[in-house]
């Protein structure tokens, strides 16, 4: 039989490597700040997922997806320096991100496509929505302006609060409120006039 105390360091360490505390977080961005390429690799580790899939919801292409996570990475990582608030990292990593992301469609001046969708594992929220629908859902992102379009992923596909898609977008809250509001409309414009 387990000891309590066995049972209750397997929780702590458990809970530790799922799901770091905030004041964690901060101390490894400040480690990683002073120089620690550990603490800076761990930060990368722990938001690795989150980084990959809001690339590839920008990129629909796994291959470019992650590229644009890799010079994310690379940005960040020659760039610690200038963050000021290490509460922020998320967010100023989540910055990073986006600008890379919309760099590399704008060179490239296109819109992706939305091929591949189904087979690079994007939606196994959405299982019941048959695959028309989902291109069709899309596209309409696509179709957007790019702060709706940022606004839009962040919210739905990351689950971010408007607190910090505001941080991550560097405008207020009610701007950020404001943006959601209209891209949800014109996405039911869209979708609807494609169903008529």
């Amino acid at each position: 039989m387990e000891s309590i105390f066995t049972y209750s360091l397997k929780k702590i360490i458990k809970a530790g490597f799922k799901d770091r505390n905030k004041d964690s977080q901060i101390g490894l961005v400040k480690e990683a700040i002073s120089g620690c390429k550990e603490a800076f690799t761990t930060l990368i580790d722990m938001n690795k997922e989150y980084l990959y899939k809001t690339a590839f919801l920008y990129m629909k292409n796994e291959e470019e997806a992650i590229e644009v996570y890799q010079e994310t990475v690379y940005k960040a990582y020659i760039n610690l320096n200038k963050l000021k608030k290490p509460e922020f990292f998320k967010t100023w990593l989540t910055r990073i991100l986006i600008n890379n992301a919309n760099d590399r469609l704008k060179a490239k001046d296109r819109y992706s496509s939305v091929e591949g969708i189904e087979e690079n594992g994007i939606d196994e929220n959405y299982e019941m929505v048959s695959l028309e629908e989902k291109i069709d859902l899309y596209s309409a992102i696509d179709s957007l302006s790019s702060q709706y379009k940022t606004v839009i992923i962040l919210k739905y596909f990351q689950d971010l609060p408007l607190k910090d898609i505001a941080l991550a977008m560097e405008c207020p809250e009610n701007t950020v409120k404001s943006y959601l509001h209209r891209a949800k409309a014109q996405l039911l414009t869209k979708l609807e006039g494609r169903e008529s």
